[in-house]
């Protein structure tokens, strides 16, 4: 089977979708299919690499994103059709929706992947109030139903506004490295964090609204006003950048370059003591998943996927800084903090994942022969 996966949402400095895309594509060909990958690039380009034969296609640059959005629907469509593949898979459910219909037209098998919540999208993003936007995520979503063969969410949260509607998701969860990120310390209890120096906190996240960075920084301002001794490092880039440093000023906080070496950012991750995952409309949260998988207790808020990640591995918190603050508290008097943080991240599996991402395509694969 030839899958064809395409991503929009995806630059140099991205972070899960495109380790995802990176995973699945090595375990797609490790079980004995084809992978080919379309991604925005700078310009016209065929690459291959370890996921599979990948096509970079000049792309538009969205101002203040850090993204750049391939728009031109003849030339993929002319792309696409020169790839020939059995299936799609599309990890994005907006700007690439029509893709769902151009499959069918051709006989072929559809996925998309729901990366991403749009209610909450809708609503902190747009000026709708809180009904309206459900209301419009709402037929978002049965569009994409319609237009898709198989939709697939990350997790029970992400599948929820389908599921909600009567929509058929296949709640299908992202794994974890577990041999990259790996723990640098003995998991077993020893000296309190921070009993030798400053407790080190890390974020670890893209630096843009929707991922909630400013929380981070303003429970390190209510641990340092409680009188402890903390610092913070923040790894991640995007463009709230500039604006977090302001808010930085006179706090223990500093923001480190954005990592491409997976090996180089598990032992820099491994260095901290806890960790705050601030985002409210994480559909999966990858980031807290990989600093569990370094043996890292994880302050992480109430609202999206990330409790369902998380688990026994941390604390979940609403997301105000004297709730992240208490949270950092609790996990300072927990025994075997970090030996529960690795056994929460070792419930996920890259392997796993593939498998039953490989199980909804056979699945589409059949119902599009069958059509």
């Amino acid at each position: 089977m030839h899958i064809l996966r395409v991503a929009n949402f995806v630059s140099p400095t991205s972070g899960g979708i495109k380790t995802a895309l990176r995973h699945w594509g090595e375990l797609y060909q490790e079980a004995g299919h084809r992978a080919s990958l379309i991604v925005p690039g700078p310009g016209q380009e065929i690459a291959e690499e370890s996921q599979g034969l990948v096509y970079r296609v000049p792309a538009t640059p969205v101002p203040g994103t850090g993204y750049s959005l391939m728009w031109s629907r003849v030339g993929l469509s002319r792309l696409m059709d020169a790839i020939a593949p059995d299936v799609i898979e599309v990890s994005d459910r907006s700007t690439t929706r029509w893709m769902g219909r151009w499959a069918r037209r051709r006989g072929i098998g559809s996925v998309m992947i729901s990366h991403e919540n749009m209610t909450g999208i809708l609503v902190r993003r747009t000026p709708l109030l809180e009904r309206p936007a459900h209301w419009a995520a709402d037929g978002i979503n049965r569009l994409s139903a319609t237009d898709y063969d198989a939709i697939v969410c990350p997790s029970a949260f992400a599948a929820q506004e389908f599921h909600r509607n009567g929509l058929d998701a296949d709640v299908v969860p992202l794994g974890v490295d577990l041999e990259t990120f790996v723990p640098t310390r003995d998991l077993a209890d020893g000296p309190a964090p921070g009993a030798d120096g400053p407790l080190r906190i890390a974020h670890c996240s893209r630096l843009s609204p929707e991922k909630n960075p400013a929380l981070s920084i303003e429970t390190v301002r209510e641990l340092v006003r409680r009188g402890r001794d903390v610092e913070l490092t923040v790894f991640g880039a995007g463009p709230m950048l500039e604006e977090l440093v302001r808010r930085a000023q006179n706090l223990p906080v500093t923001f480190h370059s954005y990592v491409t070496d997976r090996r180089e950012l598990a032992v820099e991750l491994g260095r901290a003591d806890l960790a705050i995952s601030p985002g409210p409309l994480e559909t999966f949260g990858l980031a807290a998943l990989e600093l569990l998988a370094c043996g890292i207790p994880v302050v992480c808020c109430d609202e999206g996927a990330l409790q369902e990640v998380v688990g026994d591995g941390g604390v979940v918190a609403p997301s105000t800084p004297t709730a992240f603050a208490d949270g950092i508290e609790e996990l300072l008097g927990r025994r075997s903090a970090r030996a529960r943080a690795r056994a929460a991240a070792e419930r996920f599996s890259w392997p796993v994942s593939a498998r039953r991402m490989l199980d909804v395509h056979e699945r589409v694969a059949a119902q599009a022969g069958a059509r």
